[in-house]
């Protein structure tokens, strides 16, 4: 397994949308904070790959870390500061928000690399060499080879010579 998902607000996120619309307040003309950061998430090559949407936010408040096998992204998006605005709407939301993700051990975070880009953040992560598939030749030889005393056809090598 690559990844495990988790978002610890999800529950709570749906809670307060229920009792919004409960209130009328469906359709509200203030700005509500972050609820989520959705992401995509795929294997491609030797490569992990996640997609994480962040619009509008600055790529100086995106914060990275890795703590034994756990991912986390902190983002932030500001309200906007405007003199003399009247906001007749606000329905974008603002705040920091926080998604982790619990990765296998088989990807090597020590060669993470991210990236931002038109409001999304990119982070590869490689498979670790010891984890990735790889071929095994298989050699002919016309006699058993000796593993650690033993031949292969599982005779010991010892017992073959006192038998000659």
């Amino acid at each position: 397994m690559m990844l495990t998902a988790y978002d610890p607000f999800a529950a709570t996120s749906a809670a307060f949308r229920a009792l919004d619309q409960l209130a009328g307040r469906g359709n509200s003309l203030t700005a509500r904070p972050l609820s989520g950061m959705p992401m995509d998430a795929y294997r491609v090559g030797d490569n992990f790959v996640a997609h994480f949407d962040l619009p509008g936010v600055d790529p100086g408040s995106i914060d990275l870390s890795v703590e034994g096998t756990t991912l986390t992204v902190t983002a932030e998006r500001s309200v906007p500061q405007l003199e003399n605005a009247e906001w007749a709407i606000a329905e974008r939301p603002y705040g920091s928000y926080t998604r982790q993700l619990v990765l296998g051990r088989s990807l090597d975070t020590d060669r993470l690399e991210a990236s931002y880009h038109d409001g999304v953040l990119t982070v590869s992560i490689p498979v670790a060499e010891k984890a990735r598939s790889r071929k095994i030749t298989v050699t002919r030889t016309d006699t058993p080879t000796a593993v650690e005393g033993r031949t292969i056809e599982g005779e010991s090598a010892g017992a073959k010579a006192v038998e000659s």
